[in-house]
């Protein structure tokens, strides 16, 4: 979250993180949606939790705020019915920070409470469950439980809302151990029941067999086509398809394998799952928020770089640039290493021989995407010298081995610089392992001086191409020096003519009025 809204507090020695009341009671009042996921308020007479864009107008003396959803459902609150305040963007600390809550948080996003318990998260980040619990409650006011609980309850209304699967069936789905604590959740949360819940929504039977779709809400500014163009480029045949303004994909998930379609709209994505096993939903959400970098803060960003005068026409030329992520951070590595050691042209062709031969085909594919990537397990095993040159034979299948022993990993619970560190020590370049800290473990802060595309900007732009020059301007844009990237690889033919001395607008006026 933004230092904006919040501040630290000292108790018996240790710091715990609190909402500026000011700040948070401002930010209420202008009813901005930039502000929804940063925080939430609650209103003590009505018992219920909004986000800050609410219409409502409580009275300032009956005002609580919370740093999360979990926090307020756990003081009491229930969620609000006029503004549905867990459908709100998740909040962007939580890709920004490296420490162990933020890891923390983003683990718990992808389900590994519902998959192997706190007992199981805790392991992921080498801490006992006790520290954990005591670092969360710290700083976002519940423990690991009560966070996975208010994403069970946001999960299961998804379902009720747009499947026409069983209570019962949803019940488990979700990841509630027992219909009885499903139904007193969603009493507790929605103050509805679950049948209830369903009889509001429009009817699931609009939707596609076998198919559950799902609006995934973005802040704005969001440009959706410069990250289907991003993906365009590096598109992996038969995993990977973009056609009409919508990117399509396959996808493993932790109990089966998924297709997605996403298609930037204005204010959300709209987001179609068809899913083997329907208990990988809050994962997959989860994992194309990240893809798409939908939880991002473009208001943060632009404050930075539109006061360094290289980065300010860009960013009101194209406001609202995303830094691609990963849905699959294994799929990625592996690609990353085939590309580091074969030219462009042969990468793609590289790509989609691997998918053919060693891929699980789909039982329904749906247009151009008819596999699964291979496992690293597979690739370990293959006999990738019938496809690929000797040395990029070698490097792929060390690294798949190491991945399927266990030796190297790529997750969300380790720390940046260690991963980092690991992926060069299997052979990537420094420039691979940068460029995956930056996508699959979401590192706003990289910056790739040395790739070819950030050199052509700069040269593009008249701007020194040297190493130690552009690494000194990099310097300005932390901590969002990965926003600051995609701005220059996404450099447009004509771009250059906004630096001509007419371009006069203000560069945070001109982000705020679009």
């Amino acid at each position: 979250m933004s230092d904006s809204c919040q501040h630290h507090a000292v108790s018996n020695g240790k710091v715990f993180c609190v909402l500026d009341f000011e700040r948070c009671w401002r930010a209420t009042l202008s009813r901005d949606t930039r502000f929804d996921g940063l925080f939430y308020s609650a209103v003590v007479t009505t018992g219920i939790y909004c986000r800050p864009s609410c219409p409502g107008c409580p009275m300032r003396k009956n005002v609580r705020f919370y740093r999360s959803a979990a926090a307020a459902q756990e003081a009491g609150y229930r969620a609000c019915k006029r503004c549905n305040p867990d459908a709100s963007p998740g909040s962007p600390e939580w890709n920004l920070r490296a420490d162990v809550v933020g890891r923390a948080m983003r683990l718990i996003a992808d389900g590994v409470c519902d998959r192997e318990g706190v007992a199981g998260l805790a392991a992921h980040l080498g801490y006992t469950t006790r520290h954990l619990h005591r670092l969360l409650t710290a700083e976002v006011g519940v423990g690991p439980q009560a966070l996975a609980r208010a994403q069970r309850a946001q999960t299961a209304r998804i379902l009720l809302e747009t499947t026409s699967l069983r209570i019962t069936d949803v019940a488990m789905a979700a990841g509630f151990s027992s219909v009885r604590q499903f139904n007193d959740t969603i009493a507790s949360v929605f103050d509805r029941t679950p049948t209830a819940l369903r009889d509001m929504a429009a009817s699931p039977a609009d939707q596609a067999a076998g198919t559950i779709t799902v609006r995934l809400s973005v802040r704005e500014p969001f440009d959706g086509p410069a990250l289907l163009r991003f993906f365009a480029a590096r598109a992996v045949p038969g995993i990977e398809e973009i056609d009409d303004g919508t990117y399509r994909r396959s996808l493993r998930l932790p109990h089966g394998a998924s297709t997605v379609a996403l298609t930037p709209r204005p204010g959300y994505v709209e987001s179609q799952f068809c899913l083997e096993d329907i208990r990988d939903l809050a994962t997959v959400i989860h994992r194309c928020r990240r893809l798409l970098d939908l939880d991002a803060d473009p208001l943060a960003v632009t404050e930075l770089l539109a006061g360094e005068p290289l980065m300010a026409p860009l960013v009101v030329a194209h406001p609202g640039l995303r830094v691609p992520g990963a849905a699959d951070p294994e799929e990625l590595l592996l690609c990353t290493a085939l590309r580091q050691m074969l030219p462009e042209p042969q990468v793609s062709r590289a790509l989609a021989a691997l998918t053919r031969r060693f891929g699980r085909p789909l039982p329904s594919p749906t247009g151009a995407v008819t596999h699964l990537f291979p496992t690293a397990q597979t690739l370990a095993e293959a006999p990738l010298t019938d496809l690929l040159p000797n040395a990029a034979a070698d490097l792929l299948r060390r690294i798949a081995t190491d991945l399927a022993a266990g030796d190297l990993t790529l997750s969300d619970g380790h720390d940046r610089a260690e991963s980092e560190r690991q992926l060069m020590q299997a052979g990537l370049s420094g420039h691979g392992a940068a460029y995956l800290v930056m996508r699959a473990l979401k590192d706003p802060d990289v910056f790739l001086a040395q790739a070819p595309a950030t050199g052509r900007a700069l040269q593009s732009l008249e701007q020194p191409v040297g190493l130690a020059p552009t690494m000194r301007r990099a310097e300005h844009w932390r901590p969002w020096r990965s926003y600051a990237l995609m701005q220059l690889w996404n450099l447009r033919p004509g771009d250059t003519q906004i630096f001509a001395p007419a371009h006069q607008t203000s560069p945070r006026q001109a982000i705020l009025a679009a």
